[in-house]
């Protein structure tokens, strides 16, 4: 009997610890205007489209781009190629749904089509009827749709590290198991657990976030912490935690067409990418005649972040926009009819 007393103390502490953990690790939502305070800068702008409160920054004048981030992600990213974009373009940055300030969308609207046709809105009630367009991530896949449902309003596409490539169906043997999800990264891993993930609704850690900028940066000594602290912040906005959890159950619900995407295309893509791996930057190449593809050596999932300056020149340069050596000098641009 003694041995069942030792276990059932061992069992108590472990449950004591656990809960003492979770007590640790609690996080309440921020609330919404403390969290606009905050992350919102003088070029934010909140536009109702559909229903939703959509937070896009505006920076710069002339033809527009559109900037599309990824999962998990907000328009910070796009932080320093807005800056280096703005002298020779009207730049907007949007927070999609369930995102940074954005915030969740009551209908669960979280799909890529979903995502898509959002975009697609805001222009319209911008009254731009043609623009560049640049995504990253499930960005990407969003920019590969607006493309494809509307190329006549797309001036070119820019897909950086993005999911939506065209995927061959491995052959199996009948009877046989589908491939693993244990490559998937794993803040989706833990998200999409149907245990883990409501712990996360509120007892959400930030060392997750951390992990999670090492994997998707190629050289972790460029992570600062003020960038863990606005991704994990973000998420804790009011509705955000709920709005991912919906997201990940829901539909992806994307048609892309590919023979439609006859714009000039670019593809930027990390090496070390070990959340999309380069193979796919390969496949978009192959499936979208005429593109032009980039490959950064040393750099992970998010180039326009880790190498800012390297990438958005590249970008630059693909837009037609001449680096000048004497910044006296007018800059020199691609037109497009």
């Amino acid at each position: 009997m003694r041995w069942i007393s030792l276990l059932l103390k061992i069992s108590a502490g472990v449950l004591l610890s656990l809960v003492f953990f979770l007590l640790l690790m609690f996080r309440s939502d921020i609330p919404e205007e403390e969290i606009i305070e905050k992350y919102s800068t003088p070029e934010s702008h909140f536009i109702e489209v559909d229903g939703v409160k959509l937070h896009a920054r505006f920076m710069g004048e002339g033809v527009p781009i559109i900037l599309i981030h990824g999962s998990f992600s907000s328009l910070h990213t796009w932080d320093e190629w807005q800056r280096e974009l703005s002298p020779y373009f009207l730049t907007i940055s949007v927070d999609l749904p369930g995102h940074g300030l954005t915030g969740p969308d009551e209908l669960q609207r979280y799909s890529i089509m979903d995502y898509s046709q959002i975009i697609l809105r805001l222009a319209e009630k911008l009254n731009i009827s043609r623009f560049h367009l640049a995504g990253n991530s499930m960005g990407g896949a969003v920019a590969l749709q607006v493309a494809s449902t509307r190329p006549d309003q797309v001036l070119s596409l820019n897909l950086i590290d993005s999911s939506g490539a065209p995927q061959l169906s491995p052959r199996t043997l009948e009877g046989e198991n589908s491939p693993s999800n244990s490559s998937r990264p794993l803040i989706f891993q833990v998200a999409e657990n149907p245990i883990f993930s409501k712990v996360l609704l509120k007892c959400t850690p930030k060392f997750l976030f951390g992990m999670n900028l090492k994997q998707v940066y190629g050289d972790e000594s460029k992570i600062q912490q003020k960038t863990i602290d606005r991704y994990f912040e973000l998420m804790l906005r009011e509705g955000n935690r709920q709005a991912t959890l919906d997201r990940l159950k829901g539909p992806r619900n994307s048609d892309v067409d590919f023979e439609r995407l006859t714009m000039p295309t670019l593809i930027m893509w990390g090496k070390e990418d070990s959340w999309i791996s380069v193979s796919q930057a390969y496949s978009l190449e192959k499936a979208i005649p005429g593109s032009h593809l980039v490959i950064f050596d040393g750099v992970g999932h998010v180039p326009m972040e880790e190498i800012p300056t390297e990438s958005v020149s590249k970008y630059l340069s693909f837009l037609g926009v001449e680096v000048r050596k004497n910044y006296l000098d007018e800059p020199k641009f691609m037109t497009y009819d």
